[in-house]
């Protein structure tokens, strides 16, 4: 579906409208922020209908780790932007810039050690009016402990039913998208003391997969990995 017809059908909700006229232009608002922001494409024209399952039911949106499935995503542009035959990089960049500005001092713009949520919602305006600053060796280790970090995370992440998830040395999936979540490499920054890592696991044979050509069920082709994540218990550290 074309982008430009969505914003136009659905940009204006009507006062004292029934809740199934409500609900519809959720559907749509939704599809829109997941095709266009989280896992946008270069095409930037066009809503695959492939996130028409996934809005149907609005009371079962929560039961998918969405954050995984764009961590996974990032992670595929990031390796793909990384051929020189890529110029342009795709992807949820808003995640990327303030990993970047937390890691690197010398990228920050003035002020931005005063913690806001979202960490990267006013970075724009800063880096326009300055400039880039000057590249840093400096990269600093912060373990998810530090107060710095738990002030600005969400309360729920640090149940243990949310801590157990992002513990877990499993897969992320993204539709024809594979990535591995290899935590056991940073075990400083989860508290742990960092033990000689397992070898990474090999998985550039997935990274010629891009989910077109042709429909498939991604939970039948790819079943192996869907038992890894949902087995995901066996592996937190």
């Amino acid at each position: 579906m074309k982008c430009t017809w969505m914003q136009e059908t659905f940009s204006e909700l009507l006062q004292e409208v029934d809740d199934e006229t409500v609900r519809r232009y959720v559907r749509a608002y939704i599809m829109m922020l997941l095709s266009m922001h989280l896992f946008g494409d270069k095409s930037c024209t066009r809503l695959h209908i492939r996130w028409l399952p996934y809005v149907t039911r609005l009371e079962d949106i929560g039961r998918y780790s969405w954050g995984f499935a764009a961590l996974s995503w990032l992670y595929r542009c990031m390796c793909r932007v990384a051929n020189r035959n890529i110029v342009k990089l795709v992807s949820p960049l808003q995640l990327l810039q303030s990993w970047i500005f937390w890691r690197f001092p010398s990228f920050r713009p003035d002020g931005f050690d005063v913690f806001h949520r979202p960490l990267a919602s006013r970075l724009l305006a800063d880096v326009e009016r300055q400039g880039a600053s000057s590249c840093a060796l400096e990269f600093l280790w912060m373990p998810h402990s530090l107060p710095g970090v738990v002030q600005v995370v969400h309360p729920e992440i640090l149940e243990p039913r949310h801590m157990a998830l992002w513990r877990a040395a499993t897969d992320l999936i993204y539709f024809a998208v594979i990535e591995w979540h290899q935590v056991d490499q940073v075990l400083p920054q989860l508290g742990g003391i960092q033990h000689r890592p397992r070898a990474a696991l090999d998985i550039d044979f997935l990274m010629s997969k891009n989910g077109r050509g042709g429909d498939r069920w991604f939970s039948d082709t790819l079943q192996s990995w869907h038992i890894h994540w949902a087995n995901m218990a066996q592996y937190v550290l």
